[in-house]
C-alpha cells in the first residue's frame, strides 16, 4: 500500500517565520487562536509561543493524545470516532472547534482553532498509514477538515512536518480574510 502513496512535500519555509507571521496577522486583525493537538503533542504550541508577543493573541491548547480526551475535552463525537476512528478530516475539524471553546473566556469567544490528528509512526493506526495527517482549522464562519497529508520520515519528521504544514494553512487562509476584508 505504501507504494501507492504520493507524499505531501515538506515545507521547506522556517517555522519560526511562518509562526510570526501568524501571530502577527492575528495581532493586526484582532483575533485568538487556541489549538488541539494530538500527533503533534504540544509542537503547535512550542512553536507559537517561541514568537515574542504571542501572549497578545494565542490563548492556549490542549494536548489530547488519548481517544476519550477528544471526546471529552474537545467534544468530538464519539460516534464518528467509533466509524472512522481518530485519524479523520472531520476529526481534526472537530478537534479545531473544540479548540476554540475551550479556549474561551470571560465571554470573550477565540477566533480560530487548530486541530492536527494522524500518524507519527511508527506503525499504522487504525488501518491508516504512517505519515498520514489531516488538519482541522475553525473559524467563527465554520470549520474545514484539510487533508489527508502524506508526510514522509521519522515520527519526528513527520511531527514537525504536520506542525509546519498546520501553521502554513492557517496563514493562508489569514492572509485570504485580510485581502477580502
Amino acid at each position: 500500500m505504501a507504494a501507492n502513496i504520493k507524499y505531501t512535500e515538506k515545507n521547506t519555509e522556517c517555522l519560526l517565520d511562518i509562526a510570526t507571521d501568524v501571530i502577527r496577522i492575528l495581532t493586526q486583525a484582532g483575533e485568538t487562536l487556541g489549538v488541539a493537538e494530538s500527533l503533534t503533542g504540544g509542537g503547535l504550541m512550542t512553536a507559537l509561543t517561541s514568537v515574542p508577543g504571542a501572549s497578545a493573541v494565542f490563548r492556549g491548547g490542549v494536548v489530547s493524545y488519548a481517544t476519550p480526551l477528544k471526546q471529552l475535552l474537545l467534544n468530538v463525537d464519539a460516534d464518528l470516532i467509533a466509524k472512522e476512528g481518530v485519524i479523520h478530516g472531520e476529526v481534526a475539524s472537530q478537534m479545531a472547534e473544540g479548540a476554540r471553546k475551550v479556549s474561551t473566556f470571560d465571554d470573550s469567544g477565540t477566533t480560530w482553532g487548530i486541530g492536527t490528528t494522524g500518524v507519527a509512526g511508527p506503525t499504522p493506526q487504525d488501518g491508516k498509514p504512517v505519515g498520514m495527517v489531516f488538519i482541522g482549522i475553525a473559524s467563527p464562519g465554520g470549520s474545514r477538515g484539510l487533508g489527508p497529508f502524506h508526510f514522509a520520515g521519522s515520527r519526528e519528521q513527520v511531527r514537525e512536518a504536520t506542525v509546519m504544514e498546520a501553521l502554513w494553512q492557517l496563514r493562508q487562509m489569514l492572509r485570504t480574510q485580510s485581502a477580502e476584508g
